[in-house]
């Protein structure tokens, strides 16, 4: 993309050519750009977004921006509704007040609405997590309210006797924890995305919860983790009860923890996005704060641990953020938006760029294919090292991004697609991207030793809620 009155918003940003994908635009060297120029024009503008949540909760963001006026429309709309499409999944709102940019505030409108081009997220994040679909609307900058994040005060509590679990879609894991040592743990096959009885989840997870406390002098407190959204222990969105009527989701599953609550007598009891407890469990076994992890599986998941130690009631659904901008970027199929982390950093990622690599694997499912490439990998084929080779260069230009938006000191790396060999080379040319381009950035990458990966998610859930 380019204009009359700026330079060339294209490929030409990345020094470091993903060598599979060249057309690939960072988001963060496009947004840079963008910013040096608007700071380099005159009558530049002061514009604030913010973001808000039916209960209170208020995420702001500013930026200069470029003057409103003809040859800089295009470009404030593609900078403006990118970074907006960024903040809604990172931090997450319904009601979004825009100051200082009052014709960008109507398209933008348009744009998130039942009918626009983002109506996956209008649904989505309004009407499914914040119960009302995205409103946006042009404000004066003295009446947008304040910021208002509150931390949310779980993890670390490691006293007494707990029970820490995560639903997976083909186990669910438990583990009884007395004092942060785990004394028990087990993993139980279960089949939760087509069962549409609430009583099959209901009663999988309290099986769970009985067969730990059973290694119990009692239980004083439960902590758990899963896919998906939950806000104040509600289900908000989470493919485990996609087989479940909406009626029934209403019902029996909005509030099936609270259900398991008062079976077993009220005790503190928490639950929260997996993606939290992966990020927590790294905080609490590296010793550090400021802890992004990226879990590259089936798809891009993500949690955050701030520079306090603190969990923050934030979404972090990265697979929806965008970090690539060219205007034909890959396409996700689910969110019908181009460029998110999704195509990138998931088994989707590796199936897109499996063809442009050399290999035929037809319709072969996702999983199996990284299973192949990791088999090529291991035997030293070369297409299958560029194949990581371009999700280490794009992932580097992508954690330069993150850290535009999350204080990062330390980035833990999970998943199947960062596994063996081709997890070495991807980090490898990470550090390469980072290193070339972003000598300021001081962020680690991290990838979790076997004890963490094997008891850490169950001691850090099993730590969310703090003793009543």
């Amino acid at each position: 993309m380019s204009t009359a009155a700026t330079p060339a918003f294209d490929s030409s940003l990345a020094s470091c050519r993903p060598v599979l994908d060249p057309g690939f635009v960072p988001a963060v060297a496009w947004n840079r750009l963008y910013r040096r120029v608007a700071g380099e024009t005159s009558g530049a503008r002061d514009v604030a977004v913010s973001l808000e949540r039916p209960d209170g909760t208020v995420f702001r963001w500013n930026s200069l921006m470029l003057p409103d006026a003809a040859e800089h429309a295009e470009i404030n709309l593609r900078y403006l509704e990118r970074i907006l499409k960024f903040l809604l999944w990172q931090k997450g709102g319904n009601r979004i007040r825009i100051a200082g940019a009052p014709e960008l505030a109507a398209k933008l409108g348009l744009i998130y609405s039942a009918d626009g081009d983002r109506a996956f997220d209008w649904d989505f994040i309004g009407r499914k997590i914040f119960g009302g679909g995205i409103s946006i609307e042009a404000a004066e900058a003295d009446d947008l309210p304040e910021a208002n994040d509150q931390v949310m005060p779980l993890g670390r509590h490691l006293d007494g006797c707990r029970i820490g679990f995560d639903l997976g879609g083909s186990d669910r894991k438990c583990a009884a924890v007395i004092d942060g040592e785990v004394v028990f743990s087990e993993e139980v096959v279960w089949d939760p995305y087509f069962q549409s009885d609430p009583e099959y989840h209901l009663e999988g997870i309290h099986d769970s919860l009985k067969r730990a406390a059973a290694h119990l002098p009692r239980v004083d407190a439960i902590g758990g983790s899963s896919a998906g959204v939950y806000v104040n222990n509600e289900v908000r969105a989470a493919s485990l009860f996609r087989g479940v009527s909406e009626e029934d989701f209403e019902k029996h599953i909005r509030g099936i923890f609270g259900t398991l609550k008062e079976r077993w007598n009220g005790v503190p009891f928490e639950v929260v996005n997996d993606g939290e407890v992966t990020a927590l469990a790294g905080s609490m076994a590296l010793g550090e704060n400021a802890v992004l992890g990226v879990a590259m599986g089936t798809s891009e998941a993500a949690g955050y641990v701030d520079g306090s130690g603190h969990i923050r009631p934030w979404l972090n659904e990265l697979a929806f953020a965008p970090v690539d901008y060219r205007d034909q970027g890959p396409l996700d199929e689910w969110s019908g938006d181009r460029g998110c982390g999704v195509q990138f950093f998931s088994q989707q990622g590796v199936a897109r760029l499996a063809p442009l690599a050399g290999f035929e694997f037809g319709d072969m499912p996702f999983p199996e294919q990284l299973v192949k490439v990791q088999e090529a990998m291991k035997g030293g084929d070369d297409r299958a090292r560029k194949i990581y080779e371009t999700i280490g260069t794009c992932f580097g230009y992508s954690v330069a991004h993150y850290a535009d938006f999350y204080e990062i000191r330390n980035l833990l790396i999970l998943g199947r697609v960062t596994s063996g060999d081709g997890g070495d080379v991807i980090i490898s040319e990470a550090e390469k991207v980072l290193g070339q381009e972003f000598p300021d950035q001081s962020i680690r990458l991290v990838v979790p030793d076997e004890k963490t990966k094997r008891h850490g998610q169950a001691v850090a859930a099993a730590s969310l809620p703090a003793k009543g």
